[in-house]
């Protein structure tokens, strides 16, 4: 130990000196590589940079460290968990006070290489963050073909400020879960809910989605009326099977036929049906009107199979496809996530989801399917009413099939799989061979299943499907006719012959075209489409800071957690010898008693 002091003429006087050592000497080069003063390798820019690199990758500390560990020369020391921490922290603190302007910039530079991007802010008056949306141009396009059924959930922390993420979910023709959106909000409150929805229709060009599937969220609920009027509204059945568990319970404890009777109400083929057994089971288990089952009554049509078959769902009952989602984002971002961070670590997660898309389309385009019976109609796929079902099963449990050939053929089953998603069941099928059909109906494959919808990068030009009407030109006109103007550019840049004669082709156009002043409906439909991007000419001149700190959500878990099935149940363990239950047949008390006993035979 040395002790070293500045006299007031400057000079250096070595006050103290100690030169003997505060610990044994280490007798072997391993160990003396365990001291503090040996261990460089973590304070290199190499390793550092490396840390930081598989940080934002979305790494935690325990793997960067067995990364690192597994590249490093051999006769370096170990990196520690421990040292990955005081890297990445350090790293953070540039950001600290900065997050949101951060996040911020992000979009805006994706705004100057994605000219379809959009987002919005809301900002309070001191410049506080309250919420975010985001979507990009590729899930604007997606939303434009896959919008028939869109999951919505908002049960997911993604950063240290606690804000809920919220992602517009959605199906694409592989049945892969596809992102419209995301947003972060400040609470769960209606007027939140109004004003993202809100955006989110700016963004999609007024094109409200056919279906959304949602948890019973009531500030949420009242939000989709208002902003989606004419949306089929369905309810998470996730969530109201998790409800079911809690409030059945008592009647299950004083009714040995209640849990048979309710379930036999709830999978009621027909409104009719729904209805005339509600009033028996209202009656027979003396119901009160202020009960859960009650009030779930009363919601009937958001979640009775009964009043959903005219829906068309993709398939899907619960918004686990939203959740998917979210376990999705857990190998990106965590509840210690920087908003500045997050943002990024959204983009790596929905590029790698989108790559996964593209591998389905390339296998689809180099494969062909395999076939599970040889008969006709399943290469491409007088009103007479079949009941078709397994013999084996009660008769009770068949479906009724009604096969009509007229101008074209029409074939319903009772059990809606195709109303719901979009695919004919086997009962359909069943009967269409019976009736000797061996060509699907072109009428029965919907274009979002086929191939047709992938997303497209080049010279495929977008059509203008939608018709322009009195009211002017819509904002998915404009859309369409921009994306065509950025591809045929995009196609010419690299040729100075081909550059110029687009160039040429507008300025005949712009010569050909007479100027005059735009109608109103032009200029209302140009405001609501680029709302997104006049808020991003606003950002710079307007101050803004990082939330205040996390706030407390409504019905939000710790830990996320979801209903497990009958599979993920652990099982008890069963005797083999005496059938009891609690132990296998090694350690089974009667079966050595009888073993014993023959012994004394």
């Amino acid at each position: 130990m040395i002790l070293i002091s500045k006299q007031k003429d400057g000079k250096w006087i070595v006050d103290k000196f100690n030169d003997t050592h505060n610990h044994d000497l280490s007798m072997t080069p391993t160990k003396v590589m365990k001291h503090r003063s040996h261990g460089k390798f973590h304070r290199t820019m190499e390793c550092k940079s490396l840390m930081v690199e598989l940080g934002q990758s979305g790494l935690n500390p325990c793997h960067i460290k067995k990364a690192i560990n597994a590249l490093k020369p051999l006769d370096e020391v170990d990196v520690t968990s421990k040292q990955c921490v005081d890297v990445l922290s350090e790293q953070r603190k540039q950001y600290k006070g900065k997050e949101f302007y951060g996040l911020i910039k992000h979009f805006q530079d994706k705004a100057l290489l994605d000219n379809d991007h959009y987002f919005v802010v809301d900002l309070c008056d001191d410049g506080c963050p309250r919420n975010i949306f985001s979507a990009d141009g590729r899930s604007r396009d997606a939303y434009t073909k896959f919008r028939d059924v869109v999951v919505f959930d908002v049960t997911y922390m993604t950063n240290k400020y606690k804000m809920p993420f919220a992602p517009f979910v959605g199906v694409n023709h592989h049945v892969q879960s596809i992102l419209f959106g995301g947003a972060l909000l400040e609470n769960e409150k209606e007027e939140t809910f109004e004003w993202l929805f809100e955006n989110f229709l700016k963004c999609m060009f007024t094109k409200y989605p056919k279906a959304i599937i949602t948890d019973q969220d009531k500030a949420m609920g009242t939000a989709i009326k208002k902003v989606f009027p004419n949306t089929r509204h369905r309810f998470c059945d996730w969530h109201i099977k998790k409800h079911e568990s809690d409030h059945l319970r008592p009647f299950v404890t004083h009714y040995s036929d209640f849990q048979e009777s309710y379930k036999d109400w709830v999978n009621s083929d027909t409104i009719e049906e729904f209805e005339s057994k509600w009033e028996v089971i209202r009656i027979k288990y003396n119901l009160e009107n202020n009960c859960w089952i009650s009030q779930m009554y009363r919601q009937r049509i958001h979640w009775a199979k009964a009043f959903l078959k005219d829906i068309f769902l993709a398939g899907m009952t619960t918004s686990g496809r939203s959740e998917s989602i979210n376990s999705f984002f857990d190998g990106f971002v965590n509840s210690s996530t920087m908003l500045n961070e997050f943002v990024i670590q959204y983009d790596k997660a929905v590029k790698s989801r989108r790559e996964a898309e593209e591998d389905e389309d390339f296998k689809t385009m180099n494969s062909r399917a395999v076939l599970s019976s040889v008969h006709p109609i399943e290469a491409k796929a007088e009103e007479i009413t079949y009941r078709v079902g397994q013999m084996n099963i009660d008769k009770k449990y068949w479906r009724i099939v009604s096969f009509r050939l007229v101008s074209q053929m029409n074939v319903i089953c009772s059990c809606a799989k195709y109303e719901i998603y979009g695919i004919l069941c086997k009962h359909c099928l069943y009967v269409m061979k019976k009736r000797h059909v061996e060509t699907l109906p072109s009428h029965y494959i919907l274009p979002r299943w086929t191939l047709n919808v992938r997303y497209k990068v080049g010279n495929n030009s977008i059509g203008l499907e939608e018709m322009n009407n009195d009211n002017g030109v819509s904002a998915y006109t404009l859309w369409c006719v921009r994306s065509n103007f950025t591809k045929v550019i995009e196609q010419a840049k690299f040729s100075p012959l081909k550059i110029e004669k687009v160039n040429n082709v507008l300025i005949k156009l712009l010569d050909d075209l007479t100027i005059q002043e735009k109608p109103v409906a032009f200029e209302n439909s140009s405001q609501g489409y680029s709302v997104g991007l006049s808020e991003i000419n606003m950002m710079p001149q307007i101050s803004v800071r990082d939330p205040l700190g996390p706030t407390n959500m409504k019905g939000r878990p710790k830990n996320a957690s979801r209903i497990k099935s009958s599979l993920e149940m652990s099982k008890k363990r069963t005797c083999s010898y005496c059938q009891g239950l609690g132990h296998y047949a090694t350690s089974c008390s009667k079966r050595k008693v009888d073993a014993s006993l023959q012994e004394k035979q």
